[in-house]
């Protein structure tokens, strides 16, 4: 009886692996791979102002403007360290080595990607509206 139920489970979840059902997140949490939005904040250990300034406007904007859609899953706010090597893979995918943001759009099965990296440095710390806000429209984009 009880290698049935071990086999019966383990097909479950080889039948969810197959199917992408689930992923991994940043902690190590699945995460569904279900239609949403994530916004990707890629840092290292060493860190400047604009750094910590691109983080903080980041989950402030997601936090305030999204915060439903945070709770319903349909947008994912991730802060990972590339330097971590748990995250190896996930800084691999995106090509990261240095602070990054990106948005990433999960629909029908189809990534797509939009990098903000250039303008996040160019704005959080010395135009936090105007970072703020395409942040937003970015976010609003990946939604539709």
């Amino acid at each position: 009886m009880k290698k049935g139920l071990t086999i019966l489970l383990m097909t479950i979840l080889v039948w969810f692996v197959g199917k992408n059902v689930f992923a991994v997140g940043s902690e190590g949490q699945p995460v569904k791979t279900k239609d949403r939005v994530e916004v990707i904040y890629f840092h290292g250990k060493q860190r400047c102002v604009t750094c910590e300034a691109i983080e903080k406007q980041t989950k402030e904007v997601v936090g305030k403007q999204f915060g439903s859609r945070l709770k319903q899953g349909r947008v994912v706010l991730r802060v990972i360290d590339f330097s971590d090597r748990k995250n190896r893979n996930i800084a691999k995918k995106y090509r990261v080595s240095w602070s990054s943001l990106f948005i990433v759009s999960h629909k029908n099965g189809q990534e797509t990607v939009e990098n903000l990296t250039e303008f996040a440095f160019a704005n959080a710390r010395t135009s936090p509206e105007k970072f703020k806000a395409g942040v937003a429209a970015a976010i609003n984009r990946a939604l539709k």
